[in-house]
């Protein structure tokens, strides 16, 4: 994977997992360090939004980038929407990767579909062009318990050199809100694909917790 390269494009992939909090703060932070993001959510996304969220979620891939990147302030033409069979896609070839991938949340089925190469879905195939090419690739499951099936399949991945990242908050900064709970969570993946952020204090710092 690449370390110590500045990350300016990311692609954010949303599945049918719980657990688009997550995502949307973190399309949220990528905006705020000028990040250009490329949006993809799967139709289960979409049914799952209705459960989690207040504010719309369209289900037109560009009526979607227009509303999150809207609702974020992101700067003209920051946040793409993608069509999850858009196989013109810039990110769908090898030629044009991405910098980094997250997967978030990701549901076993797409981690099972990326672990073994099937690329029948824009996420999927995006996925195997992060591998192919050693680019950052982020998967946040979301799934408790998990089986040996879903287990071999991270292990695999991680083998690949994939980051296997489930939403597991600490609680020495001391949260107080849902929000510091998804914030810890968020930083770890902004953590991971070089993004900075000060979300909140890190272990050991003297005004942390």
């Amino acid at each position: 994977m690449r370390r110590g390269v500045a990350t300016e494009h990311v692609v954010l992939a949303m599945t049918g997992a719980s657990g688009l909090p997550y995502a949307l703060r973190l399309l949220d932070c990528l905006i705020a360090a000028g990040c250009r993001v490329s949006l993809i959510a799967s139709k289960a996304a979409h049914a799952v939004a209705a459960l989690e969220l207040d504010g719309p979620f369209p289900a037109r891939h560009d009526a979607l980038a227009a509303e999150l990147g809207g609702r974020f302030g992101a700067a003209d033409g920051q946040v793409t929407g993608f069509a999850r069979e858009d196989w013109t896609a810039p990110f769908a070839s090898g030629s044009n990767p991405p910098d980094a991938m997250v997967v978030c949340p990701c549901t076993t089925g797409t981690l099972g579909a990326i672990a073994n190469g099937l690329s029948d879905s824009l996420i999927e195939r995006a996925a195997d062009v992060c591998l192919k090419e050693r680019r950052d690739l982020v998967i946040v499951p979301r799934e408790a318990p998990l089986t040996a099936i879903a287990l071999a399949q991270m292990t695999r991945l991680a083998e690949l050199g994939v980051v296997i990242l489930p939403p597991s908050p600490a609680f020495y900064h001391r949260p107080r809100t849902i929000e510091d709970l998804i914030d810890f969570t968020v930083a770890r993946i902004l953590d991971q694909i070089r993004v900075p952020h000060d979300l909140h204090a890190r272990w050991g710092d003297r005004d942390g917790g």
